[in-house]
């Protein structure tokens, strides 16, 4: 069995966005892949820690942060 896993990352308007828009954009996505024979598995959270930029000559540094990006699961 092979895995492919993507990044989703829904976009929707300030203020007039609303779940529906992200439901039918995973929905465009999970169907774009099925159409290449890719079965949808799950949408998975992936916690992360970006390290902290320390700038140029230590001016304008940021500290590092933890962070959750959305990962859609397929097989084959």
């Amino acid at each position: 069995m092979k895995y492919k896993v993507v990044p989703f990352v829904a976009a929707i308007e300030f203020k007039n966005g609303t779940s529906n828009h992200v439901a039918q954009q995973l929905e465009a996505l999970i169907n774009k892949y099925a159409l290449e024979g890719w079965n949808y598995i799950r949408l998975e959270g992936v916690s992360t820690y970006v390290g902290p930029d320390n700038g140029c000559f230590g001016f304008g540094g940021k500290p590092g942060y933890s962070t959750t990006k959305q990962m859609v699961v397929f097989s084959k």
